[in-house]
């Protein structure tokens, strides 16, 4: 009798704790930065792309608090995007604990100085410049991308490098590194990652080099699945919405690498197409105005 009043006890205890857990309240969404499409019907709509139906913010952090892996797909440069995903980190809190968060824009070379930072903020010892302590990469707009690091720095699970270093780009590009995996080679794969690099390129890449853009590209999405699958979980990874999509992206790597139960947000702005063979949900943000980003490489 004394054993199952105890265990009684136990299993309202834990249920009082879940039930507190689910309960906390989500982070107030962030105000529209950009400028577009602030009238569009689809602004901050929410789609099950199985489903076609219409979630609310707290129907989809129910849905991805329950995946170990969770990829969001941003477009590097809208403001509003990288709002959402400070967003979704602190609304994912409330109601799991995060494993760690990675990042595509860090690499292997980066990991000790991360891991330095991380400490020094950690003991009080702060650095006065956090980009310069991080060594990061000039290619990413720091602004962008300075309040995620800081947040995530500040908690207490890792912030892990997906990338691979420039070395290893160059290595592969040079001698065109072989991938294995029946997925992530079929052929209907390789041809719409070529017709991604060419268009990406403004149609101006040299024939000869598209293979070498091809192998470095899939070798990015590979490593970033074998750094999702031995990061800690529940691992979430942030990375160009290209390298997340379920048709050609690193969701086909983990399927190679025997590991496929992940959830895939793609970040989209308004007017633009997400389908159900690209992810799992989308999520619709105000847009940037219309830029030609092929402008000054055709001049």
């Amino acid at each position: 009798m004394k054993e199952k009043t105890l265990l009684s006890y136990f299993l309202l205890l834990m249920l009082t704790l879940l039930t507190a857990c689910q309960s906390k309240p989500l982070p107030p969404l962030p105000v529209w930065q950009s400028s577009e499409g602030l009238a569009h019907t689809d602004l901050g709509r929410i789609v099950d792309l199985a489903s076609g139906r219409t979630l609310t913010v707290d129907e989809l952090i129910q849905q991805l608090a329950a995946a170990p892996l969770v990829l969001v797909g941003e477009q590097h440069d809208n403001l509003d995007h990288h709002a959402l995903e400070l967003w979704l980190l602190q609304a994912l809190q409330t109601r799991r604990r995060q494993g760690s968060l990675l990042l595509e824009m860090l690499d292997d070379g980066q990991q000790p100085s991360v891991a330095q930072a991380r400490l020094a903020l950690r003991n009080g010892q702060a650095s006065a410049d956090l980009r310069a302590a991080l060594n990061w990469r000039s290619g990413w707009d720091w602004a962008a991308y300075e309040p995620l690091l800081r947040y995530t720095l500040a908690q207490p699970w890792p912030l892990l490098p997906a990338n691979l270093e420039r070395g290893e780009m160059m290595q592969i590009y040079r001698h065109l590194a072989p991938l294995k995996g029946d997925r992530s080679t079929a052929e209907p794969v390789l041809n719409a990652l070529r017709e991604q690099i060419r268009d990406s390129h403004c149609n101006l890449l040299p024939a000869t080099q598209l293979p070498n853009m091809l192998a470095v590209q899939q070798q990015r999405d590979r490593r970033m699945a074998e750094r999702l699958l031995a990061a800690p979980k529940p691992a979430l990874l942030i990375a160009g919405a290209f390298h997340v999509r379920r048709d050609w992206g690193v969701p086909l790597h983990l399927a190679d690498l025997a590991r496929s139960d992940s959830k895939v947000l793609i970040l989209a702005q308004v007017g633009q197409q997400v389908t159900q063979e690209m992810a799992d949900f989308v999520w619709y943000s105000a847009a940037l105005p219309e830029q030609d980003y092929c402008a000054s490489l055709r001049q």
